[in-house]
């Protein structure tokens, strides 16, 4: 399904209409607000919504059911796109910047919004060695260890030479 761009006029009787979703002439009569405008004037708009594919006519009687096809989300979806396309390069990078440019974001809107669930895995390390500081606090043990040590690498020269 093709989309379509609405004029202003057209945006705001389509508001109407979404909320709608089915409805007859008398319906948008009664439930559009003050001022209202002519019945002549709302029968253009739907002629020209219909022609666009916006809403359908089934004539019932001597009367016409209107309802709405493009649902307002693909209107939505299709006017961002629009707007990314011509103005911010098809990048939703700067779309985002600029929102949060012209404060009509916050970053609590987008910690809230993107909640992110990530689970944090600690990261497996060993535990330090404190050679020096083993020395200083247990001298002997070390020492020792360390004389050990020493007299296999003596053995192992000699056995070498």
């Amino acid at each position: 399904m093709k989309i379509n761009h609405l004029t202003g006029a057209e945006e705001n009787f389509m508001k109407l209409f979404w909320k709608l979703e089915s409805f007859y002439l008398k319906d948008i009569m009664e439930q559009h607000p003050e001022p209202k405008p002519h019945q002549n004037t709302v029968s253009t708009y739907l002629k020209i919504l219909v022609e666009k594919g916006y809403i359908t006519t089934q004539k019932e009687g001597r009367i016409f059911k209107y309802t709405v096809v493009v649902p307002m989300e693909e209107y939505r979806k299709f006017l961002l796109k629009e707007l990314a396309h011509n103005f911010f390069n098809d990048s939703g990078k700067e779309m985002l910047e600029f929102l949060f440019n012209e404060k009509l974001i916050s970053q609590d809107d987008l910690k809230n919004y993107f909640d992110l669930k990530i689970e944090i895995i600690p990261a497996k390390f060993e535990e330090p060695k404190f050679e020096y500081a083993e020395e200083i606090l247990n001298p002997k043990k070390i020492k020792k260890s360390k004389v050990k040590d020493k007299d296999k690498d003596k053995k192992k020269k000699k056995k070498k030479d």
